[in-house]
């Protein structure tokens, strides 16, 4: 009996979860399109990199899809099951809550896993990818790229202006560049002439620059000022020097906690890596505290059908991105340490999660206990 029930409420849990996964991934991906588009249509990129682009992006998307679509899947099985009375039929033959919870639990912990590995292992991987891609891309078509008389800042970290553009000889006139590349000591460049090529051995983007001046501010307002009668900069590839930086998102666990234990590593660096790697781990747990949050909720939607779960999952979701969001920022800033701080939202979830549960064991109304006891509270501040 327990058996065919926990096969029929993973299968019920299941199909609405895989739908889940489909719908949120379309909806992220929908910003991304735009830009993906326009790059087949305007550099004439192959279709073939466009997938390829899409494929290292998913690993970023699945880390938020999963959980939301698994929360969505839980609200809405459930208020199927209590909405055509099986909930009370599995309460009649002798089963309590507590007791259904374990297919549940089965399933939250197979989404777990699903974001944990996109987590710990597709980020990294495919943020990694794609700016590898995209240099790839920028390379071959970086001259068609460029604007006279607007900011061009298709290169992570350098913005580039220029007063007169010839395309057709890549020439450059009133150049202004800004590069960001080294945050401790960031440069202006300021040129009378210039031209767009590539090293000799085409694997890094070059300015040839022509009569100008470099502006370097330093710490402690140090400040520099070099003259140049020609100046090259180049831009190579991630991962190398003088290349598109590798931020906290495209490494790995191992890297991110040597970069941590490193001393030549910012402080700020350092604090922003530490709260990306308890996220890592912290975020895909999620999963499991939706799920004991999810099930007396859905539960107890069993009159408004599936609006009333799909509007209750998105405002689980907007009130726990948002507090999530908050905590982060604190982390960042060095404010609360990074552990108590990405996992305080998984906690005050779970800690409801467990009240609203163990309301609807009682058969108490989870919306009328929560505003008594909102009432209570505002008395007792009166």
């Amino acid at each position: 009996m327990k058996r065919i029930l926990t096969l029929y409420i993973i299968r019920e849990i299941a199909s609405l979860f895989m739908l889940g996964i489909v719908v949120f991934t379309l909806i992220l991906l929908m910003g991304r399109l735009i830009k993906l588009t326009d790059l087949v249509i305007s550099r004439g990129v192959p279709m073939a990199d466009i997938s390829r682009m899409i494929l290292y992006l998913m690993p970023s998307f699945l880390v938020f899809t999963i959980p939301m679509a698994f929360l969505l899947a839980v609200l809405l099985a459930f208020g199927r099951l209590s909405a055509d009375n099986e909930i009370t039929v599995m309460k009649s033959g002798g089963l309590s809550l507590v007791q259904i919870m374990p297919p549940v639990v089965l399933c939250a912990m197979v989404a777990v896993l699903l974001t944990l590995a996109a987590s710990t292992i597709g980020v990294p991987w495919g943020n990694t990818a794609f700016k590898r891609i995209s240099f790839e891309m920028l390379k071959q078509n970086v001259a068609a790229t460029i604007r006279e008389k607007v900011f061009w800042d298709e290169i992570p970290n350098i913005i580039l202006y220029t007063d007169h553009y010839d395309e057709q000889k890549q020439t450059l006139k009133g150049v202004i560049i800004q590069d960001s590349r080294n945050p401790e000591r960031p440069m202006t460049i300021f040129a009378a002439a210039g031209n767009v090529g590539c090293t000799p051995n085409q694997q890094d983007i070059c300015l040839v620059l022509n009569n100008g001046s470099i502006h370097t501010a330093g710490k402690g307002g140090e400040y520099r000022l070099v003259n140049f009668g020609e100046y090259v900069l180049t831009v190579a590839g991630p991962g190398k020097e003088g290349g598109i930086g590798r931020n906290e998102l495209d490494m790995g666990i191992g890297e991110l906690r040597q970069q941590i234990n490193a001393p030549a590593t910012p402080k700020a660096t350092r604090l922003k890596m530490r709260a990306e790697l308890q996220s890592r781990f912290a975020f895909p747990f999620a999963s499991l505290v939706f799920a004991v949050v999810a099930v007396p909720l859905g539960i107890q939607n069993r009159r408004s059908g599936k609006s009333a779960g799909f509007s209750v999952s998105i405002g689980i979701l907007l009130t726990y991105y948002v507090l999530l969001s908050l905590l982060r920022t604190l982390a960042e800033r060095g404010t609360l340490p990074a552990g108590l701080a990405l996992w305080l939202p998984n906690m005050i979830f779970l800690a409801a999660g467990w009240y609203f549960l163990r309301m609807a064991s009682l058969e108490r109304s989870i919306q009328g206990t929560v505003q008594d006891a909102l009432l209570t509270l505002i008395g007792k501040k009166a």
